[in-house]
């Protein structure tokens, strides 16, 4: 997880929580999370990257349309990512108590 960006590790959490993800959903959601434009030329290569280091899979959904979904070693990084911030957060919470 560490070698990805903030916006990569933000495309894989999109991905794990839309039902049918594809480009177009993937900027939609990113746009309301960043609140301002995502652009195209942006998203697509960062996709692709990810597609790469097999951390997403790569369909289509029609002729125009491609699908991306997380490949198991994307699930198994999200959930080392999550339980690392969790702890992360429960180490600052004994701290602060």
């Amino acid at each position: 997880m560490q070698e990805l960006t903030g916006f990569q590790r933000d495309i894989l959490y999109v991905i794990a929580g839309l039902d049918e993800p594809y480009g177009l959903g993937i900027k939609q959601r990113l746009e309301e999370y960043y609140e301002r434009d995502v652009n195209n030329g942006r998203l697509y290569p960062n996709l692709d990257t990810l597609v790469e280091m097999g951390l997403v899979d790569k369909g289509t959904l029609d002729r125009r349309t491609n699908s991306y979904t997380l490949s198991d070693s994307g699930y198994r990084t999200l959930q080392r990512r999550h339980e690392w911030e969790a702890e992360q957060v429960s180490m600052r919470a004994k701290h602060s108590a």
